[in-house]
């Protein structure tokens, strides 16, 4: 069973989830996305998203496939480029940091590790371009929309409370520490990879 992990392109956009591939949540401030909802243009704001960020910034993601074929993604940027990121009661995200903006694993391919393992590829792609660590708003409380992360799963992975809140408290990663997760994500990539070294891993929540 082989394994690997792509950077996010316009060519291979359309392997994000269904859902996923047309949520422009973060990607636009909450009155534009509505208006793309509402005139049926979602998907091509999200391509000109994407396509703006590889060109002003680089690579803002990734996608897991298991035998070709999709298994989960992530999404991350500067919050310069997440407008929805200034709508948030703990925002600004910290200058140090880049914000992820969601991670997701299909549910047949859950409880492989591949979480971990994308948190870490980020955090080592960000600590090559100068940012010190990872900020997430979670969601907390009874609600959940699906566009956040539920922060007790952040909190699970290593994220650590910076600004509290009874329902978007916003966390962070320190990039360095996931080195020593090393050991472990050895581990899960030697499992997930049988063996064959590919591209480093990234793992969806």
């Amino acid at each position: 069973m082989g394994r690997r992990i792509a950077p996010l392109t316009l060519d291979n956009l359309a392997d994000l989830p269904g859902p996923c591939r047309s949520c422009v949540f973060w990607e636009l401030d909450p009155v534009r996305g509505r208006e793309a909802v509402e005139s049926g243009k979602p998907e091509l704001e999200k391509e000109s998203w994407i396509s703006a960020v590889l060109l002003e910034w680089g690579s803002c993601g990734r996608i897991v496939y298991v035998d070709e074929a999709p298994a989960g993604f992530v999404l991350y940027a500067p919050p310069a480029y997440v407008p929805r990121s200034q709508s948030f009661p703990t925002s600004p995200v910290s200058p140090d940091a880049v914000q992820l903006m969601i991670s997701r694993v299909l549910p047949e391919f859950q409880g492989q590790g591949l979480g971990r393992v994308l948190v870490q590829t980020v955090a080592k792609d960000l600590l090559g371009r100068g940012f010190r660590a990872i900020e997430a708003f979670g969601s907390a409380g009874g609600e959940r929309p699906s566009c956040l992360l539920p922060a007790d799963h952040l909190l699970a992975v290593g994220f650590k409370t910076v600004r509290p809140h009874h329902r978007h408290p916003r966390l962070r990663l320190e990039a360095r520490s996931t080195l020593s997760w090393k050991g472990d994500v050895e581990g899960a990539l030697e499992r997930l990879l049988g063996g064959a070294r590919k591209e480093p891993v990234l793992r969806p929540f």
